[in-house]
């Protein structure tokens, strides 16, 4: 090795070791990420069928974000907006990896990125910078399918995790078993009748139990509950005799089950930081990445996963820990500021030129102060469910604008959360002021756009 880079390679570690010696109580930190999850389908959130005691035990003992979002209602750019602290739109990475094709639609969508640059300093790189033990498990998606030189450079350990448990380039469980025995994901062994997320869940409390003693990093990013829905039979039996006994809002036997199962996963995490002693010290966060499949799902917003409307990115999003109150917000926050606010609970300097569109909420958890006023934005230029969009919110305010016609959706979300009633042609000041601000933010972060499409047929346009 070059003897002026093994220099420095000393003086950072030497640096790395003066930091966790001079915080020695720097607490970990577990962060729950459920794939496809829902605003309404906790029974914290009114759902009367789904049984989730050990979430909402969560949700209770900390702050629960009642104005909580999502960065995309897809799942890859959610993902690495986590990860980055960064929008979709700034990265480019604005798609599930690896998107639909439409050919013959009327816009050509632009040739956005795959995968999260190593230039950048990821969450968990942040933390390992500080002596933090990281491990990631479950659902990872955030690397090319199609381009396999580069997939050995961007699985989860070459983003600043120790080890990987389940994740590859898959967006849901595929092969024989899919979320049953056996399953064809990295490092993860199984036996006949083991289900996926009891499995996920063992490696999470061994985990634990091996850095008990040293700061660590635990991010459990669920597979569950997306598509196939499959569930242990005497849980879906349990659901299905009870909704013979009664009407409920949400009907899905099996969707039930694979509810009960994470709720009992969480459950399970929780319960050994208490067995060996850091519960205390540990920071728990619990978010989805993207609405549920179903709008029946969906708190009784409007959309769902995929789509420009609440139902596609409101998701519970709970933050509890030392020195954090319990309590509600309604201030509207979203998942880039997750990076940030990791950072400034741990007593850690924060990286502003890393997560640039992300903000720390440790005032508003510690309830020392007020978060900036802000706008949030999303950037959405590929058809999916729907057709390419950009949106923005701001106070009350959400505008939507459709890149095809133009055409724009003005809600006031406090007076209409479930966006039945369009005000842009009845305030066309406030939509025009908006959408101002919307076309400045892409300058600024130089998102990409769709473009006319040469190929553009009406007849084939969905196909």
């Amino acid at each position: 090795m070059n003897p002026k880079k093994a220099g420095y390679l000393t003086l950072a570690l030497l640096a790395v070791t003066h930091l966790v010696q001079a915080n020695p109580e720097r607490p970990n930190v577990v962060f729950f990420l459920v794939d496809d999850f829902g605003w309404g389908a906790l029974s914290s959130s009114g759902s009367k069928f789904h049984e989730t005691p050990n979430i909402d035990k969560l949700a209770a003992s900390g702050m629960s974000f009642t104005n909580g979002y999502a960065a995309c209602t897809v799942c890859s750019p959610s993902r690495a907006a986590i990860l980055t602290g960064c929008y979709p739109g700034r990265t480019h990475l604005t798609d599930w990896i690896d998107g639909h094709k439409r050919p013959f639609a009327k816009l050509r969508v632009p040739d956005w990125n795959m995968k999260m640059e190593h230039e950048r300093i990821l969450l968990p790189e942040a933390l390992k910078e500080l002596g933090y033990a990281t491990s990631f498990i479950g659902k990872w998606h955030l690397l090319p399918i199609n381009e396999k030189e580069l997939m050995k450079d961007h699985f989860p350990e070459s983003h600043g995790f120790d080890q990987n448990i389940g994740g590859r380039e898959w967006g849901q469980p595929k092969g024989r078993g899919q979320y049953f025995h056996p399953f064809d994901m990295p490092n993860v062994t199984s036996k006949e009748g083991d289900y996926l997320t009891d499995r996920l869940t063992d490696y999470a409390v061994d985990f634990i139990d091996q850095k008990q003693n040293d700061p660590f990093f635990l991010y459990f990013s669920y597979y569950t509950v997306h598509w196939p829905i499959e569930a242990k039979p005497e849980l879906i039996k349990k659901y299905e005799e009870k909704l013979k006994a009664g009407k409920f809002n949400h009907t899905k036997p099996a969707y039930a089950a694979m509810v009960q199962s994470l709720d009992e996963s969480v459950g399970r995490v929780l319960d050994k930081l208490k067995e060996v002693g850091q519960a205390d010290n540990t920071i728990v966060i619990f978010t989805g990445d993207n609405g549920a499949v179903g709008t029946n799902y969906c708190g009784g917003l409007r959309g769902a996963k995929a789509y420009s409307h609440e139902g596609g990115v409101r998701e519970p999003f709970f933050i509890a820990g030392p020195g954090i109150e319990p309590g509600t917000s309604d201030v509207p926050v979203i998942s880039t500021d997750f990076y940030p606010t990791i950072l400034d609970l741990v007593s850690a300097p924060l990286k502003d030129e890393q997560h640039e569109d992300g903000v720390s909420l440790k005032p508003l958890l510690l309830q020392t102060g007020r978060l900036q006023d802000r706008s949030l934005f999303w950037h959405y230029p590929h058809y999916h469910r729907t057709t390419p969009y950009g949106a923005i919110r701001n106070g009350d305010y959400k505008l939507i604008e459709f890149f095809e016609d133009g055409a724009l959706e003005l809600y006031n979300l406090v007076e209409d959360p479930a966006e039945e009633t369009n005000l842009a042609d009845t305030m066309p000041e406030k939509a025009a002021i908006l959408l101002e601000e919307l076309e400045q933010w892409r300058t600024n972060v130089e998102a990409q756009l769709p473009t006319p499409n040469p190929n553009y047929d009406p007849a084939l346009a969905d196909q």
